[in-house]
This record gives structure tokens, sequence and C-alpha cells, in this order.
């Protein structure tokens, strides 16, 4: 067993923790692997930062081997991606901490509003952070934004379907 699994069971097992108002601390101890149905290479989220009743945030790493970097800089489809990870890492997190279920698969229903000022380069970190609208029927509606260095690179809104178990 690795180390980050007996730090998440350890976490599962204490029940005086509050998984609907999780601390900053207790997120970042999670390998977020375990919260996402997407496998390497394709993993881009490096940490879910932030977890609420609407909005969760995750920190990304832009690394070189990373399959949206063409010449050094994080394409527009990856940012997409990555928007769409952000929403399976809340996803994940709900049902495996909350719901204690498994991890669900979702699909990507719609993305809107996109709009683009900048990229993340090879080796800067950016945050995305997703808004839920609405929720209804598997389906979700969120607002995003993803931020580096203190400035809006993109905003969009997505939806999601979720595949019942």
């Amino acid at each position: 067993m690795s180390p980050s699994s007996r730090n998440e069971k350890t976490l599962m097992n204490t029940d005086s923790t509050d998984y609907s108002h999780p601390t900053e601390t207790l997120l970042r101890s999670i390998d977020v692997h375990t919260l996402l149905p997407q496998q390497e290479p394709f993993v881009m989220v490096s940490t879910l930062a932030h977890f609420d009743e609407t909005t969760t945030a995750t920190e990304t790493l832009v690394r070189p081997d990373n399959l949206f970097v063409d010449n050094g800089v994080l394409r527009t489809t990856g940012m997409i991606e990555n928007i769409a990870q952000t929403c399976a890492a809340r996803i994940g997190y709900y049902n495996k901490y909350i719901l204690k279920a498994g991890v669900q698969i979702g699909v990507i229903g719609a993305v809107r509003k996109m709009k683009v000022s900048g990229h993340p380069h090879v080796g800067q970190q950016f945050w995305t952070t997703v808004t839920v609208v609405e929720e209804l029927l598997g389906m979700t509606l969120a607002n995003a934004e993803i931020t580096c260095e203190g400035k809006t690179l993109a905003t969009a809104q997505i939806k999601l379907a979720v595949k019942e178990q």
C-alpha cells in the first residue's frame, strides 16, 4: 500500500472529519488520481485545492510531457480538458468522501461562451475554478475560470453528463 493510499484510508476512517467542508490541508493530502476516471498520461490536474457546496478549484502544473502542450504552451483544448477534469475531481470527491461511492465517468456535453485571453506555459502552475450553476438528472452546468499568476486566462460555461453506475 502506497503512503498516499494509507493516508487516504486514515482520512476516510476518521469519523470526526467533515468532508462537506474540508480544509485545504485535507484536500491537498488526497491523491487526485483516486478521484478521476482519467489515467496517466491523460491526468492533468495536480491537486484538489478547494471544495464546497458549489465551487471546486484545482491546481495544475503545466508539464512538458502534457499531451496538450505545443511549443511550450498549453493549447486551448488542454484548457477545456482541464476544466472537465476539475469537474471530474469535484464529482470524484463528492462520490468518494460524501456518498462513499465509486468514481463516475462523465462526458462533455457542451462548452459555451469560451473566452481565452492567454495560455499557461510549461513550468507554470494555474488554478481552475468551477462553480456549479445547476445540477439535474445527471447533468451539470457550471461556469469555469482559469487563472495564472493573478490573471484570468480563460472563462467558459461547461455542460457535463455523468454516466449512472
